[in-house]
């Protein structure tokens, strides 16, 4: 997902990548209008390139002759379908970038405070969950730090609906990065037979984590529960202007629990919202 620059704007009818589909500025700015609204993901001015190659697949698969009549349509559909679309064409523009322990510090923080919470039902809620690697990564912490039997919920969602039903599957590469062999070991079966190179999360670890689709740009975050008291909203931000992550921050500062931590990317920075969370350190925030 791009972040916001500008650039002189192509006023022209200009081909994308392969020359199928004529993609001039107006389509582009039309699309950065519909993604918006619809996720709250402000693109950069320069990125037409990034998303014709993205929204090109989507047009041929839905046997449009033109990226603008696509956008036609989708803005016109309405019903059932209309919803389908309107997440297809959300997948399309969403990116997805993780891995296993991604930003680690934040795990170390994880399991020194858990360790202090011994014996208390804890929710934590992972907002951008992608293909799965960062709730199962909280989820190896709270096993190692908590045991088995400990009463710890995790709620893990993300707006793409493709990459949550790679994250339900829990299959992953044998090499997967930031995985360790220790904990390879430990919370993840071995592929055998055609499965041979993959590994699968043990299955009473993937229990302690509920998936489940949802957009932050929605009003009313009750639907996924809580009051939380660890929030994972990294690299998530950086998509968003300034209005957009006013708002996201306080419908999350209103689900975490006084005294809750927010973990966020290392390079997203929240002093407008002082009046919502204070800084602890390193990109973990605490819920006033």
């Amino acid at each position: 997902m791009p972040s916001p620059d500008a650039t002189l704007p192509d006023r022209t009818a200009t081909p994308g990548a392969t020359g199928e589909f004529a993609f001039g500025d107006a389509d582009f700015q039309r699309v950065r209008h519909l993604i918006r609204a619809r996720a709250g993901i402000h693109l950069q001015d320069g990125k037409h390139a990034m998303v014709y190659s993205r929204l090109a697949r989507r047009v041929r698969e839905t046997g449009h002759a033109c990226i603008g009549a696509y956008l036609r349509d989708l803005e016109n559909a309405s019903g059932p379908q209309a919803h389908s679309e309107w997440q297809a064409f959300v997948n399309c523009l969403t990116t997805n970038l993780t891995s296993f322990f991604r930003e680690n510090h934040h795990f170390d923080e994880l399991a020194r405070a858990l360790a202090t919470r011994r014996g208390e039902a804890l929710r934590i809620w992972c907002t951008a969950a992608s293909t799965g690697e960062e709730p199962y990564s909280i989820a190896m912490v709270a096993h190692e730090v908590l045991g088995a039997q400990a009463n710890v919920q995790i709620i893990a969602t993300d707006i793409d609906t493709g990459v949550l039903a790679h994250a339900r599957r829990g299959v992953y590469p044998i090499d997967a990065r930031g995985l360790s062999e220790a904990r390879r070991r430990a919370h993840c079966l071995r592929g055998t037979g055609a499965n041979a190179g993959s590994l699968r999360i043990r299955p009473d670890l993937a229990r302690r984590i509920e998936f489940a689709g949802f957009n932050l740009m929605e009003a009313d975050y009750r639907k996924i529960g809580g009051p939380f008291d660890y929030v994972f909203c990294r690299n998530v931000m950086i998509y968003f202007d300034a209005a957009v992550q006013r708002q996201v921050l306080a419908r999350i500062h209103a689900t975490t629990k006084p005294g809750g931590w927010l973990f966020v990317g290392h390079s997203e920075n929240f002093t407008d919202a002082r009046g919502l969370f204070r800084l602890l350190g390193q990109t973990i925030y605490e819920r006033l």
